[in-house]
């Protein structure tokens, strides 16, 4: 294993008295850190900050891809095979990988259809946290609800699990446009790490959510009392995430932040709106900050409804970047079914952008009146609360400045640490 950054601080076993007095150190766990794509390594890596200036002592102990952390923040890896980032992962297979159970399974079961990572990803870092953990008040997952957590709550680890939203939705609404019953198989195949997951879920004593509307959604799929559930909102950068008024503005330029060929992101619903919109707005373009595949059904239906040369992809932007698109763009669009928090549309109204937005899941909590709300999956809303905004230049301007307003109030990062440091010391104190 590799630690990058300051080495492990020793503490004994926290009092409350003592608890009160001192910062707690804490280690957060997340199975893939991706700080490109999708919001895992996001919230890793900015929830370290916001408790790292809360004044605790924080270790990040992640898997492949890595977080990027700020330098006073240790960083330490557990490597896997990281079969995603491989060109071919059928022939990735090595002989160093026979020496270890851990690695044949997690390459068998991808090869199988399977997706092994969060369990793997236990096994891997239980042994390290026997060895070289017992100094941790806390150990804070990040959704690898793997196994794992269970052996170490019962060797006596404080352990709290954040849960973004239940991935079985990701898994229906995959299933609702499968194509044919081979990719439904391999969908079910994939999702199979959520039978463990259920385990775990059921025997953690400690889990937190990041909106209301996940934590009623989190108790229908685990089958759990909500009030096992407790709710702390994610934080937005809003030093980093800010207007930028020197900027110009591309006077017909959409933007949105998906994972394109995820269904549950809704890019085909803004595809399909984008479409419906060309007789009125034939100058108006889409920036997507993600990539889709080549021959993916993003792709398909980019060329099949003729958008070929309006809809422009980007990807690996730094947050500065993503900042500079955010300013350029006259709209933000967040068409997703189903969001568990709606950092895209947090980040895109911290940057004063006016926002328009599914009310899937927990993105009416974050827009509130911010923005305009539309029902999720309807193309036809989308596409006319798009026009009424791109007529309106007054009412763009009233919801940009109310919704920078709204993230600098009920969503920061200090915040969130602030609630998130009571909530382990509370937790600490109900385990003396």
């Amino acid at each position: 294993m590799e630690i990058a950054g300051a080495g492990l601080a020793a503490t004994t076993a926290l009092s409350p008295d003592v608890g009160q007095l001192r910062p707690l150190r804490i280690a957060l766990l997340g199975y893939r850190s991706n700080p490109y794509s999708g919001g895992q390594g996001i919230y890793i890596a900015a929830l370290a900050r916001a408790l790292k200036d809360a004044g605790h002592d924080v270790d990040v102990i992640s898997g492949p891809p890595y977080p990027e952390l700020d330098g006073d923040i240790p960083l330490i890896r557990i490597p896997s095979l990281d079969l995603y980032a491989v060109p071919n992962h059928v022939t990735a297979l090595r002989p160093r990988h026979f020496r270890s159970a851990t690695d044949l399974l997690e390459y068998f079961s991808m090869l199988s259809g399977g997706f092994p990572e969060p369990w793997t990803f236990g096994r891997r870092v239980v042994p390290w946290l026997l060895a070289n953990g017992r100094d941790y008040d806390v150990i804070h997952d990040n959704q690898s609800l793997c196994y794992g957590l269970l052996a170490l709550q019962e060797r006596g680890f404080p352990v709290v699990s954040t849960i973004h939203h239940p991935i079985q939705r990701d898994r229906d609404i995959a299933l609702a446009h499968a194509e044919g019953w081979r990719h439904r198989l391999l969908i079910r195949r994939w999702h199979r790490f959520l039978r463990m997951q259920t385990r775990v879920v059921r025997r953690l004593e400690r889990v937190v959510t990041v909106s209301s509307a996940s934590r009623a959604d989190i108790a229908d799929a685990f089958g759990i009392a909500p009030e096992r559930i407790d709710v702390i909102y994610n934080g937005i950068d809003c030093d980093t995430f800010q207007p930028l008024p020197g900027v110009t503005r591309r006077p017909r330029q959409l933007l949105t932040v998906a994972s394109a060929d995820q269904p549950l992101k809704g890019l085909g619903v803004l595809l399909d709106a984008l479409h419906a919109l060309t007789p009125q707005h034939p100058e108006l373009e889409l920036l997507v900050i993600g990539r889709a595949k080549e021959d993916g059904p993003t792709r398909r239906q980019i060329e099949r409804l003729g958008l070929g040369g309006r809809v422009r992809f980007r990807y690996g932007l730094s947050r500065n970047e993503l900042v500079r698109a955010y300013a350029e763009a006259t709209l933000a669009v967040v068409p997703s079914l189903y969001e568990g928090f709606g950092l895209p549309a947090g980040e895109a109204m911290a940057c004063g952008i006016p926002v328009v937005s599914s009310s899937g899941g927990a993105l009416a909590e974050v827009v509130g009146d911010a923005g305009m709300l539309v029902p999720p999956g309807d193309s036809a809303a989308l596409a006319r609360a798009i026009d009424d905004l791109l007529a309106d230049p007054e009412r763009r301007t009233g919801l940009a400045a109310r919704g920078r307003r709204r993230v600098l109030e009920q969503f920061s990062w200090s915040a969130a640490a602030e609630r998130l440091g009571a909530y382990y010391r509370n937790m600490l104190e109900a385990r003396a």
